[in-house]
């Protein structure tokens, strides 16, 4: 059988929501973005929701939003799809990379010890669906020291009056923290919507506020849609409406916006998202874990502790002892089977470009402990028990093959 990796959600709620967006005969942003965004607040609880129509671009904005330019430092993970770094670079500010914990979230304390006086923002990044320990994060953002530290240059950062807290959610839609949804702990979250996530798009994003006073979440919610709009002071669906062409630019905004023909996928999969397609996750998470508990080899992933749950948007599965050699042997001997697996991530510092700017994997050496032993399995609504199994068997026997064969070379040395 072929199992595919990550094949989107189509069902015929979707098909037919899609439908009604090209019968309306409006297909750009209008009524199902809108529709779209107000799902994403009754899902997440926070106090505004701009969707976008990619996560690199909701985190660009957000960065420009709050200010980070030239000569800024905004500290992330090293271990993460290259977006989040580039995102940092695009506004002109560095990105500054720190390890991980074994959990794959970044690590508090490393980010405590790379604050300067030119940090404007901490981008935590929610590996698997699991949220980072955003309790630690907060405290560190709040500690009174780092506040003294911050130097504000813009009207936001000194509104704020600290680092901004930003949770990169690409794979955590629907993940909790403390019983709440995980998106409530920063002051913006940014999801992906691109067409392997949990929920999709196709191709799209979301950032939700959560800003603290004197903020106000409505009054930059008008912002960045504005913003997402080249600057515009009415979007197309407003202008269609009867003698209502004149508009204005405002200021010197982007084109990121989300279309209506995208929205509506998105739209008909969160309606039935937890209720249906989040558990069906879950559910596939705990038969991947009761088939590999018994054995040594396993390290079960970290989906589920006293204070988070993640949204099971992956299944990491880890293979305790291995080499990256042995790792890619076994992804061959799976791909042989016709299973299609992944790899999450390739840390930065190991990628060409980021290389020439200087990062070095070495000095992440957790990020690429857990990167070299690392194969993401199928883990969608979609996929049958029969499959399940088969993966499972076809696991087992590739991890058995590369340990004997690994074992007779120790042998023979």
């Amino acid at each position: 059988m072929n199992i595919p990796f990550s094949p989107p959600f189509i069902d015929q709620a979707v098909i037919d929501e899609v439908l009604d967006c090209l019968r309306a005969n409006w297909i750009t942003s209008g009524p199902k973005v809108k529709a779209l965004e107000y799902e994403l607040l009754n899902l997440t609880g926070t106090k505004a929701a701009i969707c976008v129509n990619s996560w690199t671009s909701g985190a660009i904005m957000l960065l420009k939003w709050f200010g980070v330019g030239d000569g800024d430092e905004v500290i992330l993970p090293a271990y993460s799809y290259c977006a989040t770094a580039l995102c940092v670079l695009h506004c002109g500010a560095t990105p500054v990379m720190v390890d991980i914990l074994d959990d794959f979230t970044i690590d508090p304390v490393l980010v405590t010890n790379k604050i300067t006086d030119k940090t404007k923002a901490i981008i935590g990044v929610d590996i698997a669906g699991l949220p980072c320990n955003y309790n630690e994060l907060r405290k560190i953002v709040n500690d009174p020291l780092v506040k003294q530290l911050f130097n504000p240059v813009t009207a936001k950062q000194l509104e704020l009056g600290r680092i901004l807290l930003i949770s990169d959610a690409a794979h955590s839609i629907g993940a909790t923290y403390d019983g709440l949804p995980a998106a409530q702990m920063c002051d913006a979250t940014i999801f992906s919507f691109h067409a392997v996530k949990n929920i999709t798009t196709a191709e799209g994003g979301c950032i939700c506020l959560n800003l603290p006073a004197p903020l106000d979440n409505q009054e930059e919610y008008s912002f960045l849609k504005l913003y997402s709009l080249n600057g515009q002071n009415k979007d197309a669906f407003a202008k269609s409406k009867g003698a209502n062409w004149r508009y204005d630019i405002l200021f010197k905004g982007f084109k990121m916006n989300m279309p209506d023909i995208c929205a509506a996928i998105g739209l008909a999969q969160i309606r039935q998202y937890n209720k249906t397609l989040l558990p069906q996750r879950k559910r596939i998470y705990q038969k991947y874990c009761e088939a590999f508990k018994s054995y040594d080899w396993f390290i079960e992933p970290t989906m589920k502790d006293d204070s988070r749950e993640a949204s099971y948007h992956l299944f990491p599965l880890r293979i305790k002892g291995i080499s990256e050699v042995q790792r890619d042997q076994i992804i061959e001997g799976l791909v042989h089977w016709d299973i299609n697996v992944n790899v999450h991530f390739i840390p930065m510092p190991m990628l060409t470009y980021f290389k020439s700017i200087g990062y070095a994997i070495e000095d992440y050496p957790n990020s690429y402990k857990q990167y070299a032993c690392e194969i993401s399995l199928p883990i969608y609504p979609q996929l049958l028990d029969i499959e399940i199994d088969f993966i499972v068997e076809c696991v087992i026997d590739a991890v058995q093959q590369v340990r004997v064969v690994n074992n007779l070379v120790k042998v023979l040395l």
